[in-house]
């Protein structure tokens, strides 16, 4: 379960959301809507651990994040606006590397299959810098199928991504939470997956 109480976050002198309040269980989709400005890389980036709060306190499990540091994070698979892979790497060694910190031991035959369900058979052993934006984005989405994370925070997880991507995204989202994990993501495309039984958040509204 994941869980904020009383969460509030400030960007200098200006208020993004406070006295903030929900609370997910497992096998749970939440969709954080609001328009640009309105905190929702903010909200992400906090139930990370990657961003301070000024007051409040996020909860993993009934133990605050803060608390359980590294305990969490092995909990936790993010992806945000940035793809995190490294250009002189290729797709299967920034796939290795991201495994290994996350603490997930992935055979090499896995990770040549995890990045040819993404489409990108051929493409496993080039440096990343030589892809284009779209197949970058698939060699971090990858990370996905490797991941035993139960919970998975998106930041627009579907920029840069062709129609068939963003179908075998839907599914593997749609997958994870079906086997009782928990999805957090923005997106300002519209996808079947977040119009359906899952859960929203406004901010700014």
């Amino acid at each position: 379960m994941l869980q904020v109480a009383k969460l509030e976050c400030r960007r200098g002198d200006r208020l993004l959301f406070c006295a903030l309040d929900f609370q997910i269980e497992a096998g749970t989709l939440l969709h954080v809507r609001g328009r640009n400005g309105s905190g929702k890389t903010t909200l992400l980036r906090t139930l990370c651990g990657l961003f301070t709060q000024d007051a409040g306190e996020v909860y993993w499990k009934g133990e605050s994040i803060r608390t359980l540091a590294e305990d969490f994070r092995r909990d936790l698979l993010y992806l945000g606006h940035l793809n995190g892979i490294k250009g002189d790497l290729t797709g299967v060694e920034n796939l290795r590397l991201a495994a290994t910190l996350d603490g997930d031991r992935v055979g090499r035959d896995a990770l040549w299959a995890a990045l040819g369900r993404l489409g990108l058979a051929g493409f496993e052993d080039l440096p990343t810098r030589m892809l284009s934006q779209g197949q970058k984005k698939r060699v971090a989405l990858a990370r996905l199928i490797l991941s035993r994370a139960p919970l998975w925070i998106l930041d627009e997880p579907f920029t840069a991504l062709d129609l068939d991507a963003v179908d075998l995204l839907q599914g593997l989202i749609a997958g994870h939470v079906a086997a009782g994990g928990l999805a957090v993501l923005t997106t300002h495309q519209a996808v079947p997956l977040t119009s359906g039984q899952g859960r929203h958040l406004d901010l700014g509204a």
